[in-house]
C-alpha cells in the first residue's frame, strides 16, 4: 500500500498546488477558465486520442473492463435512487438529492488516468481511456434524465444529443479508435505535437481539478455530503469489483475497475447542478471532500483489490 501510496502522491501534491494557486494573487482569475476550457477542448482530447491510436484492442478484457464500468455505473444509479423515499422522508430536498446522485455516480477520469499512467503505465492508461469512452454517454444520459425528472424544467432532448455527439472527449476517441482499426497512418511530427500536447493535459488537469475545489465548504459537511462520500469511495468499487469478477476479469483489469470507481467525482457536473436546478453548493462540498478523503482511501481500495485479483 506504500507504494501505491507514494505512486500517487505527486498527483494530489498537483491538486494541492492547483488549491494554494486558484487563492494565490499572483495569477489572473481569468486564467482558469482558460485552462479549463483547454483542457477540455485540446489537451485531453489530443490524450485519448494518442491513447486509442496506440491501444491493443486484441485485448478482450480491456473491452470487458469498460462494460463492467457501465454495468458498476447501472448498478449505483438503481441503488441511489432506490434510496430516495427514506431520504425524502426525513426531509432531503429534490435538489440537494439531484447533487446526491450525481456526486455518487460520476467520476474524475482525468484524475484516473493521471493515477493508472503513474502505477500501470500504457496498459492500464489504456484501460482507463477505453472506460472513459464507454461510459461518457450513458453517464451523462442518466444524470441529466434525473436531474430532469426531480427539477420539473423542460429540456431538448435535441440539444442533448447535440451536446453528447459533439463532446470532444468522445469524438477524440472515436477518431482514435478509427485510425488505429483502420491501420491509417499519421505524419510523425503530426504524432509527436499530439504527444507532446498530451504529455501536459494530466499535469494541468490536475491544477484545474484543485482550483475548482472550494475548501471552506467541506470543512463543516453535512450528513448528506458525507454520504456522497461513503457511497462514492468505498461503496462504488466494492460494487464495481464484485461485477468485474462476476464478468471473470482478473489481475490489473479488477484493480483499474477498482481505481476507476474509487477517484472522486467529476467537477463537470457541479456546472450541470447550476444548469438543472440542483445543489450547486452541495456539490462543490462533496467533490471537495471526497478529494481530501480520497488521498487516503484510493491507496487502500487500489491494494485490496490487488490482493483480492491475486496482483
Amino acid at each position: 500500500m506504500l507504494l501505491v501510496f507514494q505512486s500517487i502522491l505527486p498527483i494530489f501534491l498537483l491538486v494541492l498546488l492547483g488549491i494554494a494557486l486558484k487563492r494565490a494573487p499572483v495569477i489572473n482569475p481569468s486564467f482558469w477558465d482558460g485552462l479549463e476550457q483547454c483542457s477540455y477542448f485540446v489537451l485531453f482530447p489530443a490524450l485519448l486520442f494518442l491513447t486509442m491510436v496506440e491501444a491493443d484492442f486484441s485485448n478482450t478484457q480491456n473491452v470487458t473492463v469498460s462494460f463492467a464500468a457501465i454495468l458498476a455505473v447501472i448498478a449505483m444509479s438503481i441503488g441511489v435512487l432506490v434510496i430516495w423515499p427514506l431520504l425524502k422522508r426525513i426531509g432531503v430536498k429534490p435538489p440537494a438529492y439531484t447533487s446526491l446522485f450525481q456526486t455518487t455516480t460520476r467520476w474524475n477520469g482525468f484524475v484516473a488516468l493521471a493515477i493508472a499512467a503513474k502505477t500501470s503505465g500504457t496498459p492500464g492508461l489504456t484501460m482507463v481511456g477505453l472506460v472513459m469512452a464507454a461510459i461518457i454517454i450513458p453517464l451523462n444520459l442518466i444524470s441529466v434524465a434525473v436531474l430532469l425528472w426531480f427539477s420539473g424544467r423542460e429540456w431538448s432532448y435535441r440539444a442533448l444529443a447535440y451536446k453528447i455527439v459533439t463532446n470532444p472527449l468522445i469524438l477524440s476517441t472515436a477518431l482514435g479508435i478509427l485510425v488505429n482499426l483502420a491501420s491509417i497512418p499519421l505524419y510523425a511530427p503530426v504524432l509527436q505535437t499530439i504527444d507532446l500536447l498530451s504529455q501536459a493535459s494530466l499535469s494541468l488537469g490536475l491544477l484545474t481539478v484543485g482550483a475548482g475545489l472550494r475548501v471552506m465548504d467541506a470543512l463543516k459537511p453535512r450528513p448528506l455530503v458525507i454520504l456522497a462520500v461513503v457511497l462514492k469511495l468505498f461503496a462504488f468499487p466494492i460494487v464495481g469489483v464484485l461485477i468485474g469478477f462476476a464478468l471473470g476479469i482478473t489481475g490489473e483489469g479488477i484493480v483499474m475497475l477498482a481505481l476507476c470507481a474509487a477517484v472522486p467525482t467529476a467537477m463537470n457536473g457541479y456546472l450541470l447542478a447550476k444548469q438543472m436546478n440542483g445543489d450547486a453548493e452541495f456539490y462543490a462540498a462533496a467533490a471537495t471532500l471526497q478529494v481530501a478523503v480520497s488521498f487516503f482511501s484510493i491507496p487502500v481500495v487500489m491494494t485490496l483489490a490487488a490482493y483480492v485479483a491475486g496482483g
